[in-house]
């Protein structure tokens, strides 16, 4: 019987045919170029002119967390108008962690021009980091076009300093600065205010950034049917030229699977290897997940809090959603020579937060196990530059072997420089322990910030 509507075998035929008629096209245009024997391959199409993943058709399902992809049947048009009908019931917060040099810099005024005309957010939350007093003000002079309401944490000022101070005294604060510092603490202002069910955190450098972006991060913890307390973003780094993404593609990935050689099937493991970009800095979960959270306050923040979440949820309650199809932000400086900076620093973090929350679960490395860990993970990782140099050739992206095989040389320094530390990465502890032991922490902390923004 005739319903109107075509089948999906042949929506899937007709979007295809449209689909390859128009990249092959484009790709006289912009990949291609003619010659006597055919065309040759001139480099990859502009990143505002591929696809962005929508077309994919991947519906797969692996791992043990819920996968959601983006098929390109949904605008996000339509995303958004779910998000506007749930904000009175579920109020959605956003909460971008900053330097003060981004407030000039080439993203975060663009991500502030697209928020602009958000009207499904109840507020948006700026976590500002080595700033002055004049930094608060050209930040408030940037926020001032946004229609929903926003505060800015001048966490250099007195006011928070005070509380800093106060909560460092009784071990209750991190004691050192970067991205968990200004995250945690953005946290306890959204647990005082009292006003979001819901909270997305995404960074101030993505250049890449959409809407789209936005609403398809919060969809899946916003919709009151899924029932999701963790959400993570996922998608390809790459900007004009290469494939990037080099941590998780060289470090975590092959490191995660190199473990689950030497120490067998972990659930941990297995749930991280889930995650097709477990270092995506773009999240959102419910309020309830934020108030017991402990965080790395290091480069370890984001496998961390995987980590966290692994302990705390049923895996039926997080998933992963395709938020975007390039996505370009910037890039550390790998700093070869010195393990206190750049991407070096960040592997080693990153590493000794995996290693700690193995730990933890009960499946600590032995002498023997780091020696043949070492030797692993160069194995897999090697094998896994042949498989992203196959693919970045095929989608005419710029290659270079030698310059991943030194990253991968960088990355098994500092997996040996983690494993074989007694040190444990610095953590902050969940804000419920904070408001057991100093109750009137985040009063303190609302008032501080009212008046900072006053």
């Amino acid at each position: 019987m005739d319903t109107g509507r075509a089948s999906a075998e042949d929506y899937g035929h007709r979007r295809c045919a449209v689909h390859c008629n128009a990249t092959l096209s484009e790709s006289r245009l912009h990949g291609l170029r003619g010659g006597e024997s055919g065309y040759e391959r001139i480099g990859p199409l502009p990143i505002a002119q591929r696809d962005g993943g929508a077309n994919m058709g991947d519906f797969f399902q692996n791992g043990v967390i819920t996968t959601l992809h983006d098929l390109g049947t949904r605008r996000h048009e339509e995303l958004e108008a779910e998000l506007r009908s749930w904000a009175a019931q579920h109020p959605m917060t956003l909460i971008i962690p900053a330097l003060a040099s981004e407030i000039d810099g080439p993203a975060l005024p663009a991500i502030i021009e697209t928020l602009a005309s958000v009207d499904f957010l109840d507020e948006i939350v700026v976590g500002l980091d080595l700033a002055e007093r004049s930094d608060v003000e050209r930040a408030q002079s940037l926020l001032s076009a946004v229609q929903t309401p926003y505060r800015i944490i001048w966490h250099d000022g007195p006011r928070m300093q005070a509380i800093h101070q106060q909560l460092l005294a009784h071990g209750l604060a991190p004691s050192e600065r970067g991205k968990g510092y200004n995250v945690w603490y953005c946290m306890g202002y959204l647990l005082a205010s009292g006003r979001s069910d819901v909270v997305a955190i995404h960074d101030a450098d993505i250049v890449t950034y959409s809407r789209s972006m936005l609403v398809r991060l919060l969809y899946p913890v916003a919709n009151p049917t899924f029932d999701y307390a963790f959400c993570k973003g996922f998608y390809y780094r790459a900007d004009q030229d290469r494939f990037n993404g080099r941590v998780t593609r060289l470090l975590v990935t092959p490191l995660v699977r190199a473990l689950r050689d030497v120490l067998g099937l972990h659930p941990y493991l297995e749930f991280l290897d889930s995650f097709r970009y477990p270092l995506a800095g773009d999240v959102a979960m419910k309020v309830e997940t934020v108030r017991s959270l402990t965080m790395p306050a290091d480069w370890g923040l984001e496998v961390g809090m995987l980590g966290d979440v692994f302990a705390t949820q049923p895996a039926r309650r997080i998933c992963q959603v395709d938020i975007a199809g390039a996505y370009d932000h910037k890039h550390q400086e790998l700093a070869v020579d010195d393990p206190n900076r750049g991407i070096h620093r960040m592997a080693i973090d990153i590493t000794t937060s995996i290693v700690h929350a193995l730990d933890a679960n009960g499946s600590g490395l032995t002498e023997a196990n780091v020696r043949q860990l070492n030797d692993t993970y160069r194995n897999i990782a090697r094998d896994m530059i042949d498989q992203y140099l196959h693919d970045a050739e095929m989608n005419g992206f710029v290659t270079d072997r030698r310059s991943e095989e030194q990253l991968v040389d960088l990355f098994a320094q500092a997996v040996k420089t983690a494993t074989t530390s007694s040190s444990n990465p610095p953590t902050v502890p969940p804000w419920a322990v904070v408001q057991e032991q100093l109750p009137d922490t985040l009063d303190a902390l609302a008032s501080a910030i009212h008046a900072d923004n006053a």
